[in-house]
């Protein structure tokens, strides 16, 4: 009799448990939907994370780090999912990974992130990220050879933006993949290559004649090879 009562206790226990959870996931989803409603951001964060915890799944894990990604918590954004390179990863999740380990100065653990990005998909934004970041990390020749993809497959309706100004600026792709190409060559060889790169920052400037960050790499060029000129 004892056994029967005990069994009957934890069947309804299980019951009352699964109920109100299901009330907990119910409660949440509406809370989350208001908050989206609302654009209160860290409400939807807080609705999302309870999700989560109520019901795991990727799908939710994958949105909450896309939230903090986009809000540039990129610490909280990786630690929801991790910065391990799956092959079930989404292509939402390697996004997540290849720019938030980019914005935390990671460019050895984003590049392979990007790369399953730019195998999937090829275009010119993806290919500026890889030659930008292989120039980081000194990886001269695949900086070429997506700086080399960009020149070539260039469209005058895409553009590169930058941001070392004080109010962000774009350039279009070609001119921004010349100036990248410019900043790899005098990589290559700082002594022999002056010269070549800053014929390829004019053509940069000729495309593009507010390119700021060509004009400038270019007058450094120009400096230290007067500089030089100078001592002999």
């Amino acid at each position: 009799m004892k056994k029967i009562i005990v069994l009957i206790v934890l069947v309804v226990s299980g019951f009352s448990q699964a109920q109100t959870k299901s009330e907990l996931v119910k409660h949440f989803e509406a809370y989350y939907n208001q908050m989206k409603a609302q654009g209160d951001v860290q409400g939807v964060i807080n609705g999302l994370t309870h999700l989560n915890i109520l019901n795991p799944n990727q799908a939710i894990s994958d949105t909450l780090a896309y939230m903090y990604m986009s809000n540039n918590k990129y610490v909280q954004a990786l630690n929801t999912i991790g910065i391990e390179n799956k092959a079930n990863d989404s292509e939402i999740a390697t996004e997540i990974k290849a720019v938030s380990l980019k914005a935390l100065n990671q460019a050895d653990k984003a590049i392979p992130h990007f790369e399953k990005l730019f195998a999937k998909s090829p275009n010119l934004l993806i290919a500026y990220e890889l030659a930008d970041l292989y120039i980081q990390v000194n990886k001269l020749e695949k900086a070429l050879e997506k700086t080399e993809y960009g020149i070539t497959n260039s469209k005058d309706d895409v553009g590169i933006t930058y941001y070392e100004t004080q109010y962000p600026y774009q350039v279009k792709s070609k001119a921004a993949f010349t100036c990248l190409k410019g900043l790899i060559k005098f990589r290559e060889n700082q002594t022999a290559n002056i010269d070549a790169a800053i014929t390829l920052f004019d053509q940069a400037l000729a495309m593009e004649p507010n390119f700021n960050l060509a004009k400038i790499s270019k007058e450094a060029l120009v400096a230290q090879k007067a500089k030089k000129a100078e001592k002999n």
